[in-house]
């Protein structure tokens, strides 16, 4: 059972927070304005394209993928972006000192086969030393795709770009000290990613998307995104008390639950991935995420089972002093209702907002029936919501709170 209160100590919070975790997600919105301003200076600016690819294909592992999926949520149909994540793993070779390699330098990449001098592939790695993705992309420039590289700068990921003809794009790495003393891993070669390399992904592919077109973003939509994630940062801060943080709160509400992560809308639905992910490398929770109005017959049969029964049906009078609190079922329903009127959408104005259940706002009917499902079972369902018109705004505040929470939720767990 999760000590709550462990929350509100946030000398408690730092001490548990080895590799910097919050300190890492407090500093996105300054790894967003840095990636934008390299981006810039790299040659982006200078692009002219001819016009928008056929596909773009967005290969890495980790966040990199993440941040494919929600380029492709954010470019609408009208654009094809498809994620390539590995396809092959193989025993990865020692460095010349005999070190352990990660796990992920022996990962293999494969092009599809229609993959040709009409689409563009982004290549996306925070490392910059998987042999797989040197040969994806000696495998694109021989197909005659057009090559994006973003990489730490000297990596053989950014000297192959250069070998490719691709345009180079530097990975902003953590802004974190460098005189902190690196933790232990559990498993070395499998190392927890950096929660807000994500951001040192999207930005740059977010800054491509924009000049070739595939977006529709509003010319200053991603400096905002840097200043969304630094509003957040201060809502969710480890010194404000868990009535006041958000994060805190949604940890402490999904502590001794299964999360069933819903979303509604293309949007929302990029966050609950996310979210399900950062659960389990943060919080070491699982977590099952999907869109409405699927996952209303996916996950229909956890209603009926016993975690959301609501009640015991051993024998009631047994001793149960010795016996672990039993899990349940918690519907954590994620929305982007852009134009919403009301207390909603004037709460909303400085980040995702918890609707009440009485809410009089508009729902569609798979949200309805979503609620219906819950209230039959006595399944908790809570509904966040962002009121922001822009959906790459929504983005970035649900991403936000969600990284928070599962990261406090780890923090807890790991004290408790």
């Amino acid at each position: 059972m999760l000590d709550d209160t462990l929350l509100d100590d946030p000398a408690a919070l730092q001490r548990a927070d080895h590799d910097r975790a919050l300190l890492a997600l407090a500093g996105a919105g300054a790894r967003v304005r840095t990636a934008l301003r390299q981006a810039e200076s790299a040659g982006l600016d200078r692009l002219r394209p001819d016009g928008r690819p056929r596909a773009v294909l967005v290969a890495g592992h980790g966040s990199a993928l993440t941040a494919a999926e929600m380029l492709s949520a954010l470019a609408g149909t009208g654009s094809l972006v498809t994620a390539l994540p590995p396809t092959e793993a193989a025993a990865p070779r020692a460095d010349r000192a005999g070190a352990r390699p990660a796990f992920t330098a022996g990962l293999g990449w494969q092009l599809p086969g229609w993959a040709g001098p009409l689409d563009l592939l982004v290549i996306s790695s925070a490392d910059g030393g998987e042999q797989g993705l040197v040969s994806l992309a000696e495998q694109a420039y021989a197909r005659g795709c057009a090559i994006v590289v973003t990489a730490p700068a000297g990596s053989a990921l950014a000297e192959a770009a250069l070998q490719v003809r691709a345009l180079p794009l530097p990975f902003t790495a953590s802004v974190l000290s460098e005189d902190l003393a690196p933790v232990p891993a559990v498993e070395p070669d499998l190392p927890a990613e950096d929660p807000a390399a994500l951001w040192s992904h999207l930005a740059p592919m977010l800054a491509l998307a924009q000049k070739i077109g595939l977006t529709q973003l509003p010319y200053d939509a991603l400096p905002a995104v840097a200043d969304l994630l630094d509003a957040a940062a201060v809502r969710c801060r480890p010194d404000a008390a868990a009535y006041t943080n958000p994060a805190k709160g949604l940890a402490a509400r999904l502590a001794g639950t299964v999360p069933l992560l819903w979303a509604e809308g293309p949007i929302a639905g990029a966050a609950a991935a996310r979210f399900a992910a950062q659960l389990a490398d943060r919080a070491g929770r699982p977590a099952l995420a999907g869109p409405l109005p699927q996952v209303l017959t996916a996950h229909r049969g956890m209603f009926t089972g016993q975690l959301g029964a609501g009640a015991d049906p051993d024998d009631f009078f047994r001793d149960r002093v010795e016996e672990p609190d039993p899990l349940h079922l918690q519907v954590l329903l994620l929305r982007h209702v852009p134009g919403a009127a009301g207390p909603v959408a004037e709460e909303g104005r400085d980040g995702p907002v918890e609707v009440p259940e009485e809410d009089a706002g508009p729902r569609s009917f798979g949200v309805t029936r979503a609620h219906r499902l819950a209230a039959a079972h006595d399944v908790r369902l809570t509904e966040y919501a962002s009121t922001r018109p822009d959906a790459l705004h929504a983005l970035a505040d649900l991403v936000a709170l969600t990284d928070f929470a599962a990261v406090y939720l780890g923090l807890a767990a790991a004290q408790s």
